[in-house]
């Protein structure tokens, strides 16, 4: 049998699934769309035994009955490293807002929805509260990723981060973002450094962001962005051995200010910096991004 490498995306209807697929395809992955949760070890073995090296699978709530199943599966197939199976699962999500605005620009019926209910937003609303209740298990397995605020080329690009990331290492990702236009759904630590001081009222910097030189000469000239760097390194290098020890494959760290510009892009990149010697690292800024 030939080593395979897998990636299982699951998440939230209307989150993202199919571009993130797509961006798999591109990668010279085999996708899959709805496997039944059922078929997934016999699928794998069978894919195995055919000599396939990178699969794709998405499973969602069309599949409801089956979906308890999958933690227990997920678990299997991480037992299999030794026989050349790797496994990637992300998840994707986005808050109830999001996903109601993508059902009615699209005009979808949700696969959990009432079509003859009187009030369709209520009903929609329950749908995809139920949803999140049905895949609670399946998100606490996997790497979160937020697609509220960020375009399908930003997802595709992410997605395409994370599996050339070590399956057997924990990843670490500094995310920075603005609070004002929310906090990120998939970060596992928040850190607010709207209190530090703000480039944005100097005017030779304001058009700048966190990786100019000219900002982070300022931003490292105050002493309360470094004790902010030194207190935020600190709490992650204690806990960092133990979310190894609880099996933890990624963990995201959001540092937020108010536009997601400079002191969080400062403190994202000086943070991956820091800790890439020893850990594998990655660098999201949600609102540069977007630009």
């Amino acid at each position: 049998m030939t080593d395979l490498k897998m990636v299982l995306i699951t998440g939230m209807s209307g989150s993202g699934k199919s571009v993130a697929l797509h961006a798999l395809e591109d990668a010279g992955y085999y996708c899959v769309d709805n496997l039944p949760p059922e078929l997934l070890m016999p699928f794998i073995a069978l894919e195995q035994k055919d000599g396939a090296r990178k699969v794709a699978i998405a499973i969602d709530v069309r599949s409801a009955t089956s979906l308890p199943l999958v933690p227990q599966q997920l678990r299997q197939l991480r037992l299999l490293e030794e026989q050349g199976v790797t496994v990637h699962s992300l998840f994707l999500d986005a808050n109830t807002e999001t996903l109601v605005r993508r059902f009615s620009e699209t005009r979808r019926l949700h696969p959990l929805s009432r079509p003859n209910a009187t009030d369709q937003h209520r009903a929609l609303v329950d749908a995809i509260e139920l949803e999140r209740e049905l895949l609670g298990d399946m998100r606490e397995q996997a790497h979160v990723l937020d697609t509220s605020m960020i375009r399908p080329s930003q997802l595709q690009g992410y997605v395409k981060s994370l599996i050339e990331a070590p399956p057997t290492q924990l990843t670490l990702v500094f995310e920075s973002f603005a609070f004002k236009r929310g906090v990120p759904l998939d970060a596992d630590y928040v850190f607010d450094v709207r209190m530090l001081p703000n480039p944005h009222y100097e005017p030779d910097l304001r058009d700048k962001t966190g990786r100019d030189q000219a900002v982070v000469d300022y931003l490292e000239a105050q002493s309360e962005v470094g004790d902010m760097f030194t207190h935020v390194e600190q709490f992650l290098s204690h806990w960092l051995k133990a979310l190894v020890r609880d099996h933890r494959s990624y963990v995201t760290v959001a540092i937020g200010c108010t536009g997601g510009q400079h002191r969080s892009v400062y403190l994202a990149e000086k943070l991956a910096t820091a800790f890439s010697p020893h850990w594998h690292t990655l660098k999201r800024h949600r609102e540069l991004d977007a630009r």
